[in-house]
């Protein structure tokens, strides 16, 4: 069973405007489905459109089904924290793994090495196996084609070219007191500023006049990019690829200073209620039977497993980028303040 659409909704408004103190006692209200033998319960970071074939298949391939609900990276690490002494899921799925890293500190995780662990590269397993990577996802700029044309414009190949005057009020990128993404971009201007905090933040603040609006989801500004309702923005090549496949005349750059990217992670809930069949998910999302059908749903992740190659139009798309990976550890820890800080001075000054 999943849960109803106007129940999710009424969740999601409600969790958005609720203290973190305040969900244990509005998880009560919303429970999730009743676990039987064969069915486990995920929050998953991932939109419904990529997780929800991914766990169809995990069906088909093992006769397990999965009830899943969204969520973004703040809201589910915040649930998961809010429910800890009663988890009301077995994983979670998908997101950058400094959330992954954030919920270690926090003792969320209960550690697991599924078959893949000894497979991949260092930065996508933590030593413990508190967490695993599924996916990778880099950071891309995302621009209008019209807009960039009528302002006499080139696609923006520096951190420093989203500065500029034709830019005000027309950027959008996310909100890092829910996103996950948002979290990435900014410990990408820390790395490109060699993590010099006041550095970092003296830019993000000059950028706030050009930024028209952060979204709640990591994703939620694509569309109005590709409307022309805003100039550009900064998301997860994923999310761009996505709306460029869409239709919209949309162009994909790179600052040419480097940009982050952020391993998507899994793990399994400590105090789960059924960890024997969350660490089978665990085991088939590491593996190549997941990562392979990313290319079968056209869903633009960068896999994690090395025996899944890369995607011809993806490879293409990332070729000459200077992409760095965000370092998990250094993030989590720093997470919580680096975040309150960009609320402060830069979201409301």
């Amino acid at each position: 069973m999943i849960i109803s659409r106007r129940l999710l909704h009424r969740a999601t408004r409600a969790v958005a405007a609720v203290p973190l103190l305040g969900l244990a006692l509005f998880a009560q209200f919303v429970p999730m489905p009743a676990v039987a033998a064969d069915t486990l319960n995920v929050y998953s970071i991932w939109p419904e459109n990529w997780a929800r074939p991914m766990f169809e298949e995990f069906e088909k391939a093992t006769g397990i089904k999965v009830n899943f609900v969204r969520f973004s990276s703040g809201e589910a690490l915040a649930r998961v924290i809010a429910e800890k002494n009663n988890p009301r899921v077995d994983v979670l799925f998908g997101g950058p793994v400094e959330t992954f890293a954030a919920g270690i500190n926090e003792g969320l995780f209960e550690p697991y090495k599924p078959p893949s662990f000894a497979s991949l590269p260092t930065r996508f397993r933590h030593p413990d196996g508190q967490w695993i990577a599924i996916a990778d996802d880099p950071l891309v700029f995302m621009s209008n084609d019209k807009f960039i044309k009528e302002n006499g414009l080139k696609a923006p190949a520096s951190w420093n070219d989203l500065l500029a005057p034709a830019y005000k009020n027309m950027l959008q990128m996310a909100d890092a007191r829910t996103s996950g993404t948002a979290v990435t971009r900014i410990f990408s201007v820390l790395e490109v500023n060699g993590r010099d905090e006041n550095k970092a933040f003296d830019y993000m603040k000059k950028l706030r006049p050009n930024v028209q609006l952060y979204t709640k989801s990591g994703g939620g500004g694509t569309l109005p990019v590709g409307l022309g309702q805003a100039g550009a923005g900064i998301f997860f090549i994923v999310d761009a690829l996505d709306t460029k496949a869409k239709g919209y005349e949309v162009t994909i750059s790179f600052p040419q200073e480097g940009i982050g990217t952020a391993a998507e992670g899994i793990a399994l809930i400590k105090g789960a209620k059924n960890p024997p069949l969350g660490k089978k998910l665990i085991d088939w999302a590491t593996s190549p039977a997941m990562q392979a059908l990313f290319a079968k749903y056209k869903i633009n992740f960068v896999p994690a497993h090395p025996d899944v190659a890369l995607e011809p139009s993806l490879a293409a798309v990332l070729k000459g980028a200077k992409i760095f990976p965000i370092d998990a550890d250094y993030a989590g820890a720093n997470r919580k303040r680096i975040v309150d800080r960009w609320i402060a001075e830069v979201l409301n000054p």
